[in-house]
């Protein structure tokens, strides 16, 4: 079994990287962070040429805040608005079987539906997992460019390295959620405005004030709660709920698209 789960994983990874629209959405998304990135660049370095002699720096106009936890704060949240985008990415990686009629040829190769799912699952979630290690390391590699004058250990620092950590544990969470939503639908459109949905009810702020406990329900509601500074956000749970939530919707979602393959023909 774990030879065959093996293989299924290798074959899967080989099928993501070999398709050009894995690398145009992978572009599109490293080349908007970059642009983010140095947009920002000037605007951290003057802020940083600036700290106080007591340690406040002001990122944002009108806001000192202490330097230290500042960058790291903004370090994060820089990493954290482009794992947005990862749901797009995630059902683009999903959706290429049912556009190319692969499923059913990937069937015959895997007979067990179980399987399947749990070998495309693994891949989609490894390949997320490297995009996100390389949003990570463009955030870190310009806010070290913007603090080298200052204190350049800011960035690889424990606050700094666990702040990433969770980016990485929601970026890849909360993308299989894009995956498991277009197995489930077996279109890509339907997976990316449904994933869009989701982000929407959080970005809209319509849950935050009226019922907070369902807004931590919603994926990026938990991401929020997990990566933001609960001293600058109004956050609707705390971490630990907020990590329950990140891995049931993915959990839930992929486990319900893995029952309705196995009850569907594939096609």
């Amino acid at each position: 079994m774990v030879t065959v789960v093996l293989a299924g994983i290798r074959a899967e990874l080989t099928k993501i990287v070999t398709l050009r629209s894995t690398w145009i959405v992978t572009a599109a998304v490293l080349a908007l962070h970059l642009l983010i990135c140095m947009a920002n660049l000037r605007q951290n370095t003057e802020a940083v040429a600036t700290i106080t002699p007591d340690g406040l720096i002001e990122l944002f106009a009108g806001q000192p805040r202490p330097a230290y936890q500042a960058i790291v704060d903004f370090l994060v949240s820089s990493s954290f608005q482009m794992g947005l985008f990862l749901s797009v990415l995630a059902a683009v990686l999903a959706g290429q079987e049912f556009r190319a009629h692969q499923l059913g040829q990937s069937v015959l190769a895997v007979p067990g539906r179980g399987v399947l799912v749990t070998t495309k699952t693994v891949a989609v979630a490894a390949y997320l997992l490297t995009v996100s290690l390389v949003i990570a390391a463009i955030s870190t590699a310009f806010m070290y460019a913007a603090v080298r004058g200052w204190d350049p250990a800011v960035v690889t620092s424990g606050g700094a390295l666990r702040g990433q950590g969770r980016f990485l544990i929601f970026a890849v969470l909360s993308a299989l959620v894009g995956y498991a939503l277009t197995l489930l639908s077996r279109s890509t459109l339907i997976g990316i405005v449904a994933s869009v949905a989701l982000i929407a009810v959080t970005m809209t702020q319509a849950l935050a004030g009226s019922a907070p406990a369902l807004d931590a329900l919603f994926p990026l509601s938990a991401g929020r709660n997990l990566l933001l500074n609960p001293a600058d956000s109004r956050l609707t749970a705390g971490p630990v709920h907020a990590l329950v939530v990140l891995v049931s919707w993915p959990s839930l979602t992929t486990a319900i698209a893995g029952l309705l393959l196995s009850r569907r023909d594939a096609r």
